[in-house]
């Protein structure tokens, strides 16, 4: 063997090395979920619960739910004539959060993070958590400061200790989505979590005698009140509060107006309505049940609501949203404030529904085949929230890797695909939403490795099933013949289209159209 050869071997095997770590390849059992093929990573009794015959019933909704017929007339076209049907965008939601934005440490981890909006997510959940939000009263983290910028960002060496991590200033986000056609949720308006409640809301605006009787009477005297004696015990703050609240509301929709699409107008609720029965006391203030004190204007929910409707644009969509556990009561009770909201005159739009499989060994139960969001529980699940009648977002969701080596990664990416395929298959369901984008940028508390990027945004599996899915998969792209009528029909997925042909002169011709229903199309005119 000469040198020359030896020197090929040598540039072939690194170059295939190199690709190999820049664009990791999912083997066939990841990719495509053969039960022969992955019993080295998931166990037979999870290839039982999801077996060909679950599989096929998937197959089947998708295609009865998320596709439809589309017609298009050509008044000039020949019989026979070549159409190509481009599919540029989903009608449903592909979200995930962009809470870390400009905030990864260096340029080209950012730019890695940005580029995923507009490719595989279409819609992008942008935070407004009161406490970071506005730090001072009536200061709003609208525009970008210098402590928002990818420049100082990239200096700090514990991003995830100071205040405002995963918080970025809203304008540039907002910009950002818009210059890429991101469809823009905003998340969360009113929520009675203490802990995202800036601390001014109770010093400054609650008065030091109001604020004694509160520490005298600790979290369980307050517990023994009734909402109209805590009234009559802190009158100001009760006032207060009230304002401010609404307040909050009036800002967000006067400075955004109809550049969101649409809010978690209220964020998990469903404990205080449970505890209430009713969303609608004629109370000034309540205790929240959530932990520690947190005292919430009374009614907060409904009032969100109404006054939402009131001060925001027709076209933005108003959601609740809550954690809803594995527990039929707790689905029941959620659906059963959705009835008492509306039965009230409140204005919802969308359900929000949250799964988080935040412990990891959840997921190693899943692949050893517990009985752990099995078909069965998810159609369940579903069957019960549809029951309200409103379009499902699963607004929340975590699948986290059992483990940060190889198998733990494709037992995520595993999981990933099979839910994916089914949450997409739900009739109800109008989106699914990723949390945590990248390992190690969550909440304190969430898990480091749920992402679907390592900390330095190099793709994991989990990356690549859903990619295939998205954009591949679930994908229209066609070449089709002209009928002797001048049409040409296809069934394709629900979405954004640009059809381009040849008129009679051998000119490149496009129209664009949006497939909603059975029977869209458009019709081309001399």
């Amino acid at each position: 063997m000469n040198r020359l050869h030896i020197l090929f071997i040598i540039i072939f095997f690194s170059l295939n090395n190199l690709l190999a770590q820049k664009s990791p390849v999912i083997s066939q059992k990841v990719r495509f979920g053969s039960s022969a093929e992955t019993n080295d990573v998931m166990s037979q009794a999870y290839w039982d619960i999801w077996n060909s015959e679950v599989q096929a019933r998937i197959d089947n909704d998708i295609e009865k739910y998320r596709k439809a017929d589309a017609i298009l007339k050509f008044e000039e076209l020949p019989a026979g004539s070549e159409v190509k049907v481009e599919q540029v965008s989903h009608d449903f939601i592909f979200g995930a959060h962009i809470f870390n934005f400009n905030q990864l440490g260096t340029i080209e981890r950012n730019q890695k993070y940005k580029d995923l909006y507009g490719t595989l997510f279409n819609s992008a959940t942008i935070a407004f958590y009161w406490k970071p939000f506005e730090m001072q009263p009536g200061r709003l983290r609208f525009r970008e400061e210098y402590w928002d910028t990818e420049e100082y960002w990239n200096q700090v060496e514990e991003p995830e200790k100071k205040p405002h991590w995963r918080r970025p200033a809203t304008d540039p986000v907002v910009e950002f989505c818009e210059s890429k056609g991101i469809r823009l949720h905003g998340h969360p308006i009113t929520w009675s979590a203490p802990r995202f409640h800036p601390e001014w809301l109770f010093e400054q605006f609650c008065p030091a005698n109001e604020k004694e009787k509160i520490d005298q009477l600790g979290h369980e005297g307050l517990r023994d009140l009734t909402n109209a004696q805590i009234e009559e015990l802190i009158p100001v703050y009760t006032k207060e509060i009230n304002r401010l609240f609404r307040k909050r509301i009036v800002d967000l929709a006067g400075y955004y107006k109809g550049r969101i699409h649409s809010w978690d107008v209220v964020n998990e609720s469903r404990s205080d309505f449970n505890f209430h029965k009713t969303s609608l006391t004629g109370d000034g203030i309540c205790l929240a049940q959530r932990g520690k004190i947190n005292l919430m204007p009374g009614d907060y929910t409904y009032h969100s609501f109404k006054l939402a409707e009131n001060v925001f644009p027709n076209n933005v969509l108003l959601n609740i949203n809550d954690n809803v556990l594995q527990d039929t009561n707790a689905y029941n009770a959620y659906i059963n404030q959705i009835k008492d909201l509306v039965s009230h005159g409140c204005r919802i739009d969308i359900m929000g529904s949250q799964m988080h499989l935040f412990n990891p060994h959840q997921c190693l139960d899943i692949a050893e085949g517990k009985p752990i969001e099995t078909p069965e529980i998810v159609w369940n699940k579903m069957e019960t929230l549809s029951k309200a009648g409103l379009p499902i977002h699963l607004s929340e969701i975590t699948i986290t890797s059992p483990g940060d080596d190889e198998r733990g990664r494709e037992i995520q990416a595993i999981i990933t695909r099979n839910l994916y395929r089914l949450w997409f298959s739900i009739e109800k369901m109008m989106g699914i939403t990723w949390w945590n984008v990248v390992d190690g940028c969550g909440e304190p508390g969430e898990p480091t490795i749920s992402g679907l990027f390592t900390r330095d945004m190099d793709p994991k599996p989990s990356f690549y099933v859903l990619n295939q899915l998205i954009n591949e998969e679930w994908k229209t792209n066609l070449v089709l013949k002209v009928n002797e009528d001048g049409t040409a029909t296809f069934r394709g997925f629900k979405g954004e289209y640009v059809v381009s042909w040849k008129d009679k002169n051998g000119n490149v011709q496009q129209s664009e159209f949006y497939l909603k229903k059975d029977g869209d199309g458009f019709q081309t005119f001399p």
